[in-house]
Parts: structure tokens; sequence; C-alpha cells
């Protein structure tokens, strides 16, 4: 079987890993460093599990800047290309996604497309009506950022947007490659798929925002947190589970998964759906007073990343109160030892973390590190657990 898998991001990667255990994997990227990185067996994105399977795993895989090369007699083309949020259209941006079924069905029309980008509920059936075509499946990914491929090794359920032949055949691929046994696999229409994946991701937003407006009301009536949160979770309908409160939920799914949610209610009555997305932005906006209330000359930002075990920052909730904090008098350095340049959104970068813990007044965090228990006193965090 030949599979080649377009993107060279969290998605793509771990699914390609996944596939090459058994099969043969081609990647495609116009990246020519991240291309070089692969075939190096290095990896451009930071997961512990994708470092140790380039490095230790016997692996058939290689990766290209050749789209002819990569499309030759494929026989599963797995799309993970990048579908920002445009808030201008209020839609992802699936123009990467339209390229890639273009070159496919020009060179390797026979290939079956499997979309894993996340896109607007309704479009593979569109695209498949545009475009006069069938050979087009949906197949959504369910992956954390940090742990990928160990969310593809021990899946929590497998959907197709086909029940098939062919539809199997890639669930079996999949199945194939995961460690865990007993797999759910779920057989469905092209736009509830899409759905699910929505609805996934804006309900695990759902659950970031309510504990931290739960976490909200403890900090201004100055309850213990954690003790409400303890005994709320231990009801079993609720679970003791993604449940740590933080500054907004951030990251590369989240945000523009609850946006195009909710840009697909736009003709539909709801109440929540909206409410999550502002939740976000109002629980930013509280953090921030809470910063100001404190009189800081100088405000450090601890780390941009949204959570540990992760490189990614777009879109970060710290992002969004760093640039609030820059509409104040406040100075602001940042403690981030992966970026190499002198500064970032205009504030100074410091790269020893002694000197930017004695410099900073306090030190925001939205999550905690023991590198910083020796200055626990000017630190500002809402991490009740230590965790996620």
């Amino acid at each position: 079987m030949k599979i080649t898998v377009v993107g060279i991001g969290y998605v793509g990667l771990s699914n390609a890993i996944l596939l090459a255990q058994h099969h043969d994997v081609i990647m495609l990227d116009i990246v020519p460093e991240k291309v070089e990185q692969i075939n190096n067996r290095t990896s451009p994105i930071k997961d512990q599990l994708i470092e140790e399977y380039l490095d230790k795993k016997s692996l058939k895989l290689l990766a290209t800047v050749d789209k002819n090369k990569a499309y030759a007699e494929a026989d599963f083309v797995v799309i993970a290309t990048p579908t920002d949020y445009n808030p201008n259209t209020n839609s992802f941006n699936t123009t990467s996604v339209e390229a890639v079924i273009a070159d496919v069905l020009t060179s390797t029309p026979s290939a079956t497309i499997i979309i894993k980008s996340t896109v607007p509920v309704g479009y593979t059936a569109e695209i498949k009506k545009k475009l006069c075509v069938d050979n087009i499946i949906f197949s959504p990914e369910f992956l954390r950022e940090g742990q990928a491929l160990y969310d593809n090794l021990y899946p929590s359920r497998i959907v197709i947007s086909e029940c098939s032949e062919r539809g199997q055949k890639f669930a079996n691929l999949l199945l194939e490659g995961a460690i865990k046994k007993d797999v759910p696999v779920l057989y469905t229409n092209e736009t509830e798929a899409e759905a699910i994946k929505l609805f996934s991701n804006t309900y695990l937003a759902l659950r970031v925002a309510y504990f931290n407006e739960l976490d909200t009301f403890a900090e201004l009536r100055s309850l213990d947190a954690k003790q409400i949160i303890d005994g709320v979770g231990l009801d079993p309908r609720i679970g003791n589970h993604y449940n740590n409160p933080s500054f907004g939920y951030g990251g590369y799914c989240l945000p523009k998964d609850t946006k195009q949610l909710q840009s697909n209610y736009i003709d539909i009555p709801n109440c929540i759906i909206s409410a999550i997305v502002e939740a976000n932005q109002i629980r930013k906006s509280h953090i921030v007073e809470m910063i100001i209330a404190k009189n800081p000359k100088i405000v450090g930002i601890y780390r941009l990343a949204m959570k540990e075990g992760s490189d990614n920052f777009r879109t970060s909730a710290i992002l969004g109160i760093m640039e609030k904090l820059q509409e104040t008098e406040i100075e602001i350095i940042v403690y981030e030892p992966t970026l190499d340049s002198e500064t970032f959104l205009d504030s100074q970068l410091i790269k020893d973390l002694t000197t930017f813990k004695k410099k900073a007044n306090i030190i925001i965090a939205n999550r905690l590190d023991h590198s910083l228990n020796d200055v626990i006193d000017k630190v500002y965090t809402r991490d009740v657990f230590n965790r996620d």
C-alpha cells in the first residue's frame, strides 16, 4: 500500500508515522527544512513519542517537496494541511485543502482522498458536488498537542465518513498501526463526521470555559478553587478530568473550531455555542484586570506555549493577555528559551531565567513549573493542579 500524507504538522506527521509502521508512506510539504528533518529522522515539532519513533523505529517513511513524486501511484492521499479560521469570511480557509485535491485529481485520480484537516460542516459534500467526484472521504482527528502520536496509537475512536470498502480499508490501516485494541469505529455520513469534530472540540472548550468561570468566582470571593473543583468532580457524571483552570483555551484547534461552529449556527437558535467563544475573551480580560490590580511596573511572561509538552504558542491564551497588557503603561518582559530573537511582539526577550526572575515585579504563568519555586511569591497563575 502506498500512502501520501500532505502536511508535516502534528496531524500529518503522527498519521504518517502510524501508517509507516506497515506501509510505504511519503510526506509532502512546501517547507524544505521540514522535509530534510523527516528524512534525517528528526522531528520538526515537539512530541516525545514522535521523536522516539523517528529515532528508533523502522519506518517506511520518506518526505519530499516534489508533488509528482509524492502522488505517483498513491492508493490513499491524506490531507493534513492547515485550515486557519478567517474572521473576514467567518469560516476556515480551505484553499490548501482544495489545492491538494486539485493536484491529486490531475496526477492520480484513482487515489482515495482522505481529509484530516478540519473543515466547515457541509464542506466535503459541497466540494464533491462542485468537482463532480466521489473519491473524497472525511476522517476527523482527535489529537492533543504534544501527544499526537500517542493519541493515534491509543485512539478514543475512529470516524470515517463513508461505509464502503475503501472506507473500511482506511479504517483498517489506522487500526493496524494502533497499539490499542477494540477501538470503536464509526461509519457516518460526511456532514455528520464534520459535525462530530467541531462539536467534540467545542465541548472541550466548554469545559475549559466552565472551570475557568468557576475559578473566577472563587478568586473574587476569596474561595479555594481546588476544593470546589475536587468536590464537583467527584460526581461521576462530571468527572475529575479536564478541569484545571487556566488563562483561557488556546492552541491549534479550540479557538478556530469554536468560531467555525458558531458561524455554522448563523441561522440556528443558540445561546451556549456563542457563549463559549465570548467566555474565553471574558476570562482573559479578567486575568488582565487581576494583574493590573497588583500595580506592577514590570510584568514577566513565563513561557508562551499553552501547556507543558507543547512548543506551540499560536493563539495561546497568554498571547491575548500580553496584547491587552501592552495597551497599558506596564513594561513587559518575556522568558521563552525556544526563541532566538531579542524581542517578541515589541517586548524584550530575556534568555537568562535568573535575570528574568529578578527583573519582573510579577511573573504570570499559565502553567506552573518547578523552576519558579524560588520566586513563588511573585508568580500569578490560575494553575490549581499543576498539570495539563
